[in-house]
């Protein structure tokens, strides 16, 4: 863990083991670092990285004023596999919010993940560790696969332990509506609103 932030301080990239899949992790604040994930993974400028956090606390340092429905569902589903988006604050670098002035959390169901998290500075990219056109992948090894080169350290976490990604919500606005399904249902949700 010491070596992974060592390397995170410095503007590199790892890959380790989320709650969900493999992710490629940089610190969020450096702009360089995150263009270099975008590379390697032949990603569009358009899509935004969404990050870890290793405690709720770290919410305030990337969004700007979380709205109702935010705080609810992280009350409601974090830890867990809910990726929940908000405004971002105007020090979040463009490379991370792609133009869209938000930003998506998640807080992992994993205390190993959340202690790396915590290491290396609180707060990492995880967009999945695979090139754009290729599934994500679920063990070091294939991370290794698809990156012969450009990554300074893979974490070798064991196998994803889910088969699913985590759900993604924009709670950015008044209401709330799903992105992405994953491993929380929007039904899950929906009846965590009439709650």
């Amino acid at each position: 863990m010491k070596h992974a932030a060592e390397i995170v301080t410095r503007g590199g990239v790892i890959a380790f083991r989320t709650d969900t899949f493999y992710g490629l992790g940089a610190n969020p604040f450096d702009a360089p670092a995150v263009r270099r994930i975008k590379e390697l993974k032949g990603r569009e400028d358009s899509k935004p990285i969404l990050l870890v956090i290793s405690d709720r606390d770290q919410v305030g340092r990337f969004i700007e004023k979380p709205s109702k429905d935010f705080d609810r569902l992280a009350e409601r589903f974090w830890p867990g596999s809910l990726t929940l988006i908000g405004t971002a604050r105007a020090e979040v670098v463009e490379e991370i919010t792609a133009g869209t002035r938000t930003v998506g959390i998640r807080l992992p169901d994993d205390n190993d993940v959340r202690n790396l998290v915590r290491v290396c500075g609180g707060a990492l990219t995880a967009t999945s560790a695979n090139p754009s056109d290729r599934p994500p992948a679920k063990t070091a090894q294939e991370v290794a696969d698809y990156f012969p080169s450009g990554i300074d350290l893979i974490i070798d976490g064991g196998g994803s332990r889910i088969d699913q990604p985590s759900t993604v919500v924009d709670a950015s606005g008044a209401g709330f509506r799903l992105v992405r399904q994953g491993v929380i249902s929007w039904e899950g949700l929906i009846r965590s609103d009439a709650d």
